[in-house]
Formats: structure tokens, C-alpha cells, sequence
């Protein structure tokens, strides 16, 4: 990516706030709400996660958008790209035959589901999130999705916090992230 692209992401990385203490003591909460609710920044952030789309992950047939800030991104960046839109939801909020796992947050524990017929085997798929933390629930849709028959092509974060290691549980998968923080 070239200087643009850089001073893209560091006018991106100026309009999100933190929040300590959130959802509950000692943790730090980097918001992308604080960011997106300007309409000149929504645009701004989708044009850098297509831009990276296009470069690191081409053949892309799908956009997997992990609940719930994924959704954000996933809808978007599907119909702007004319590839599919998926969603990797809680337990109990989709119909139909559904693939579930649990794993672990970095505050607790939660289930992901994906429609079982969502995913066709070998369907390309790019799991989108707002940010990697300790990589549980990239981790969790990446098994859903595999368990499906798909190929993980990668996933695309806006923010990593580097410090609680989300890559390390996730070595199998190309991650790419427009923001890190210590």
C-alpha cells in the first residue's frame, strides 16, 4: 500500500475514540461507532477495506460478517464488490440448520452459528470484523466456516490490539488490519 493509503488510515485512526472501562473494569474500548457516525469517514473506511480486498484478497466470493460489528462492513463491501454477504451470528438468531461453536472472549464466553446451507464447499470466504483482540471469534467463525466445506481466504479487521495476541490463535489465517494498538 502506498503513502495515500497510509495517510488514509492515520485520518481514519484519528476519529476513533477509546472508552476505559468497557464493557466491564480494565478493559479498554476502542470504538468504530465514534468514527463512522461522519458520512465522509463511513466513506473513507470503506474505501480503505476495498482497496485492501482488491489488493491482498482478489478471489474472494464472499464477505463473512462476524455478529455484530460485522455487520457493519459485511453488506456494504458485498454489494460493492457483487460477491456474496454472509452472516456468523449468536447462538439462537438464525432459522434453519444451523453449524455452532463456542469459544472463549476476552471477557467471557459466547456461541457463533452460521447457516449450514449459507456455505457452499469451497466458497471463498473473508471473514470482516471491526477488531481482533484475542482472535476468539475469527477463530470461531473460521471453524464454522470450515466446518461448512469453505475456504478462509483471511479476514480483515479494522482494529488489532497486538497486545492480547489474536494472531498467535489464529496462525493459519492471512489477517490483515488497517489499525493496530499496543
Amino acid at each position: 500500500m502506498d503513502s495515500s493509503f497510509e495517510k488514509r488510515v492515520a485520518e481514519l485512526k484519528s476519529k476513533i475514540k477509546s472508552f476505559p472501562n468497557f464493557p466491564k473494569e480494565g478493559i479498554l474500548f476502542w470504538d468504530i461507532f465514534s468514527a463512522i457516525s461522519d458520512g465522509r469517514t463511513c466513506k473513507l473506511l470503506q474505501g480503505l477495506l476495498v482497496d485492501v480486498i482488491k489488493e491482498k484478497f482478489p478471489d474472494v466470493e464472499a464477505i463473512v460478517g462476524v455478529e455484530s460489528r460485522g455487520f457493519l462492513f459485511s453488506f456494504s463491501l458485498s454489494a460493492e464488490l457483487g460477491v456474496g454477504c454472509l452472516p456468523v451470528r449468536k447462538k439462537g438468531k438464525l432459522p434453519g440448520e444451523v453449524i455452532s461453536h463456542k469459544y472463549e472472549l476476552e471477557y467471557g464466553s459466547d456461541i457463533l452459528e452460521v447457516q449450514k446451507d449459507a456455505v457452499r464447499p469451497g466458497l471463498k470466504c473473508l471473514i470482516i470484523d471491526d477488531l481482533m483482540a484475542t482472535g476468539g471469534s475469527i477463530k470461531a467463525a473460521t471453524t464454522l466456516l470450515k466446518k461448512c466445506g469453505a475456504d478462509v481466504v483471511g479476514c480483515l479487521v479494522v482494529i488489532e490490539l497486538l497486545s492480547l495476541n489474536g494472531r498467535k490463535n489464529n496462525p493459519d489465517i492471512n489477517v490483515h488490519s488497517l489499525i493496530t494498538y499496543d
